[in-house]
């Protein structure tokens, strides 16, 4: 019996409530000059309140050292083993749109790029543009007759980015990037990473070229590079696993497209506390609402020390109003981003569990440090859904 086979053995409805509150990137490392990381710094009392009536602890989201990028993090949080279950980041981008994918499809992430009079990439973003050029760009992609009767469906996603869906006989997921993520030189051609993929790698080498051509008359946004490319092989839902009816809020495509991938209902939101408030109000109906943060991760990944401590006050703020709401709050991170490495890191994420049945941290708040000595201590990513069903009563015993 595999891992989520048995918690489906076990999981039974109950009518306690679950929130289950990521707050993107959230661990850090100390300020040279106080010795404090971007969470012990910031005033967060909801958090720090929470911490002391509930349990703390250290997750691990892949595996010690291991960095993990943000999908396979997500894809742990919700209970699966995320070297198990690899999944493309195609295939997140189209889910995140909501994009009609069907299995046997495979997806890939477009970035609209520059390229240059010799065809060498100068920018792998093209300018940052906006929606308002994004947009427009990707449907005309999308309305591009394809001649080798394989049907091809462009999203456009946020900004410079967009996706592809590729849908036919005998397609597989497993080619590679075309961006070499330099600059200075050209995209690289779709290239088969083994047996059975030879087709997609064609047929996607067809779409760059007719793309090409149909953005020739952009000055910025002339050029594509495909990354991320995968077959969609659904996951078994959180439904069908945990007896949850669960509903994701976010304000990016991405972790909308992760929820959907676990069969949440998904609603995408701006980017603003007010907004996340009243979407997670609207959830009352909900047995678990996942509510994403990004922001401390784009902080963190700005350099900002001071800008993520800003955010996580923020998120503090936010949670104020919703905790109320919830028979078991869960907050953590995906992963740690510290200011000062600009990047994901491997460093264990800060945990908290509160709820009626915790035996309670006492005053020692909610940072890296004091989670160190917390009641849960060092727990993989993929372990968290487990406890929280336990915690909101929705495990049964196992064995007599």
């Amino acid at each position: 019996m595999s891992r989520l086979d048995f918690y489906r053995s076990l999981a039974t409805p109950s009518d306690r409530r679950i929130l289950f509150m990521v707050l993107d990137g959230l661990g850090g490392l100390p300020h040279p000059e106080t010795g404090l990381t971007e969470l012990e710094t910031a005033r967060t009392p909801t958090l720090d309140g929470l911490a002391g009536r509930g349990e703390t602890g250290l997750t691990t989201p892949v595996l010690p050292g291991v960095t993990p990028g943000s999908g396979p993090a997500h894809i742990a949080l919700f209970g699966y083993d995320p070297v198990e279950h690899q999944v493309g980041r195609g295939v997140l981008a189209a889910l995140g749109v909501a994009a009609d994918l069907r299995p046997g499809d495979v997806a890939a992430r477009i970035n609209f790029c520059t390229l240059d009079g010799d065809g060498n990439v100068t920018d792998r973003r093209a300018g940052r543009i906006g929606d308002e050029i994004g947009r427009p760009l990707a449907g005309r992609l999308d309305a591009m007759v394809d001649p080798d009767g394989v049907e091809i469906a462009v999203r456009h996603v946020k900004q410079y980015r967009a996706c592809v869906v590729f849908r036919g006989a005998g397609l597989e997921g497993k080619v590679a990037d075309t961006d070499s993520q330099q600059t200075g030189v050209p995209p690289l051609a779709p290239a088969s990473l083994q047996a059975g993929s030879e087709r997609t790698a064609q047929i996607a080498q067809g779409f760059v070229e007719r793309a090409l051509a149909e953005l020739s008359d952009q000055e910025a946004a002339n050029g594509v590079l495909l990354r991320g490319f995968d077959g969609y092989v659904p996951l078994p839902s959180m439904e069908h696993l945990y007896c949850l009816d669960a509903a994701a809020v976010a304000a990016y495509p991405m972790y909308l497209g992760v929820a959907r991938l676990a069969g949440m209902e998904a609603h995408g939101v701006a980017d603003d506390p007010e907004a996340m408030v009243a979407k997670v109000l609207e959830m009352g109906s909900k047995d678990f609402v996942f509510l994403h943060y990004k922001s401390t991760d784009s902080r963190g990944e700005d350099g900002d020390f001071n800008a993520k401590v800003a955010e996580i006050e923020k998120a503090d703020g936010v949670l104020a109003r919703l905790v109320e709401e919830f028979d078991v709050v869960m907050v953590t991170g995906d992963h740690s981003t510290p200011s000062s490495m600009r990047a994901h890191s491997w460093h264990p994420v800060p945990l908290l569990v509160a709820s009626a049945d915790c035996r309670a941290n006492g005053g020692q708040g909610f940072g890296e440090r004091s989670c160190v000595q917390g009641a849960l201590g060092r727990v993989r990513s993929d372990e968290i859904m487990p406890l929280v069903l336990a915690h909101a009563r929705r495990l049964k015993k196992f064995g007599a």
